[in-house]
Parts: C-alpha cells; sequence; structure tokens
C-alpha cells in the first residue's frame, strides 16, 4: 500500500471569498510603493494591517513599525494604518512637519465622514463597536472627548442612556459580526425610534461576504479553521459564526505550525478560510500542513466573487 493510500480521506472545503480584502490589499501596497519611492526606512504607525506574517515581510523590505509618532525621527516618511487614527495623529504629524500618507480603509474613512456629519446636525453618537480596537479609537478620535458613546453588546443598547432620546445616531466598527450588529440596532431602533443610522450598511462587504461563506459551509464540515491573527476582528468574527452557523469545532490559526492536530481528531471533512488580513500563502501552507496528514481532495465553496479596488494616495499613483 502506498504511502498516498494509507493516509485518511479529507475533504477541504476552501471557502470563497477569503483573505485579503480590498482596503488591505491597498494598505499593503501603500507601503512597498512608499519603500521603493523613498527608499527605506518607512515608519509605519501600527501594525498596517493585524497579521504578523504580513509585519514581517514588510519589515523586511525596509519598513519599521511603531507604537506612536514620537518614535518618528524628524524628517522620516510615516504612513497611518488601515484601521484609522484619531485626528491627534496627522495634527502631530504636521506640527512635527513629518510627511505622511494615510493608509486607511476608505470604508473605515466612510465612517468617519458620516460621524462627523451626524455630529454636525447636532445628534449625540453611538458607535457600535469593541472597546480597545484600533478601528474604535479611529472613529471616536473624530471628534471631540465624550461626543461618542460606545456599544459593546445588546445588554449595553438596552442600558444606555441618551441625553436626547430625539437626537441620537449609531454608527459601526466595519469588521463586526452582522448578525451580532443587528440584534443591537435592532434594541437601539425599539428603545429609540428616531434614532439616525449610516445611509449603506457600515460593515464592510468583506467582513459580510467572509462570514456568509463561513455560513454556507460551517454545518457540513466536522472542523472549520480561520487563518488570522487574534487581534484581527474580522478573523475572530468567522470563528464566532462558525460555531454558531453549526460546526462543532472551529478555531483560529497563524500559521499551519498552530493546528491541533489532536482537537481535529479524524475529521471527514474540514472548512477553511483566512481573514480579511490573511495572505494566501498562508492559505497554502495550511493546505500543504494537511496534505502531509491527510489524502486531500480541495473543494472550493464560493458565495460571491468580489471585484472591489480602492485608488492609491495621489503620491503614489502608477
Amino acid at each position: 500500500m502506498s504511502e498516498t493510500q494509507a493516509k485518511p480521506l479529507l475533504t477541504l472545503l476552501l471557502a470563497s471569498p477569503r483573505g485579503f480584502c480590498a482596503g488591505v490589499d491597498r494598505a499593503i501596497q501603500i507601503v512597498e510603493l512608499a519603500i521603493g519611492k523613498y527608499g527605506p526606512p518607512v515608519y509605519v504607525r501600527h501594525e498596517i494591517v493585524h497579521n504578523r506574517y504580513v509585519v514581517e515581510e514588510l519589515e523586511r523590505k525596509g519598513a519599521i513599525f511603531v507604537e506612536e509618532l514620537d518614535e518618528v525621527p524628524a524628517g522620516a516618511k510615516v504612513i497611518f494604518s488601515a484601521h484609522g487614527v484619531p485626528k491627534s495623529v496627522p495634527e502631530e504629524a504636521q506640527s512635527r512637519e513629518l510627511f505622511y500618507l494615510d493608509a486607511t480603509c476608505p470604508l473605515v474613512s466612510k465612517v468617519h465622514v458620516e460621524a462627523e456629519r451626524l455630529h454636525e446636525r447636532g445628534l449625540e453618537i453611538l458607535l457600535i463597536g469593541h472597546a480597545g480596537h484600533p478601528e474604535v479609537i479611529g472613529t471616536m478620535g473624530q471628534l471631540p472627548e465624550g461626543a461618542v458613546s460606545l456599544i459593546e453588546t445588546v445588554a449595553d443598547a438596552e442600558a444606555f442612556q441618551p441625553h436626547a432620546p430625539e437626537k441620537l445616531a449609531f454608527v459601526t466598527q466595519t469588521t463586526l459580526s452582522v448578525d451580532d450588529t443587528a440584534e443591537i440596532v435592532a434594541v437601539l431602533r425599539r428603545r429609540f425610534p428616531s434614532i439616525a443610522g449610516p445611509h449603506k450598511e457600515d460593515i464592510c462587504y468583506a467582513t459580510t461576504n467572509r462570514q456568509e461563506a463561513v455560513k454556507s459551509i460551517a454545518p457540513r464540515v466536522d472542523a472549520m479553521l480561520v487563518i488570522g491573527a487574534p487581534n484581527s476582528s474580522n478573523s475572530m468574527r468567522l470563528v464566532e459564526v462558525a460555531e454558531r452557523s453549526g460546526c462543532a469545532y472551529a478555531a483560529l490559526v497563524q500559521r499551519a505550525s498552530d493546528i491541533d492536530w489532536a482537537a481535529l481528531g479524524t475529521p471527514k471533512t474540514i472548512g477553511l478560510t483566512a481573514g480579511a488580513s490573511a495572505p494566501e500563502i498562508l492559505v497554502e501552507e495550511v493546505i500543504d500542513a494537511f496534505r502531509q496528514h491527510f489524502n486531500v481532495t480541495v473543494e472550493m465553496t464560493s458565495v460571491r466573487r468580489e471585484s472591489v479596488q480602492f485608488k492609491l494616495p495621489r503620491a503614489l499613483a502608477v
């Protein structure tokens, strides 16, 4: 009996869409093009996207990642991450006469603009999101301190007491669970029927599509693996979506080396997807790891095609 025949059979259901979204792709291009145009080093405030593999690849090319602008030397080039930054950050860069490029995802920038417009109308702003996430910090930082209240859960929505119930509006983080957010919004609309919301859904197309793909696969598999980082909101939501959609075992892995083979047991079918910050090379790495343990058949499961592209900053347009 050959080695291939001896291995147990396994079907890998590969989710599509998965992996990089247009905002992540644009942010990485901005760093790479800036290094090419201006030469290394180019400084980046915070992880450009939440993936260590991507960050380390960019470090090899000449990017230096810092937490705050005071770590950036005078005269250096600096890039702001895809998650967005408070207004105080570009203001500080300007005061120090630093040349900066903003890699904020355009869909996050859209939320910033919405929040500002709603605030200008005299409305109290609620932000549905996760405390401490860079995107939430950036969005709250678009407005004066105290102008935005964070709502993380249905319980928060039930307990919130506005200054004036008829002068209320909400926006959301772009990488939330679609279902969780819908529950929170339903509570807010029940309690405050006149609450204003975004003209178009704030949760981004990529988050929605990746969750939909997981929902289509999860009931059909013995286990679901999500390739992504623990600080990646959209990746963590994919694990939760898999569990809620009927998958008995769902886990986040950053690399193939993180796979818990004992926990997987002897599955017949496994679902595989990747968060919006995870490159396809890591998907291939995980598939190769499974091929070492199983006789693998890969099946693509597609729920939607994506064709979104975002323009680069004018300074880097090619």
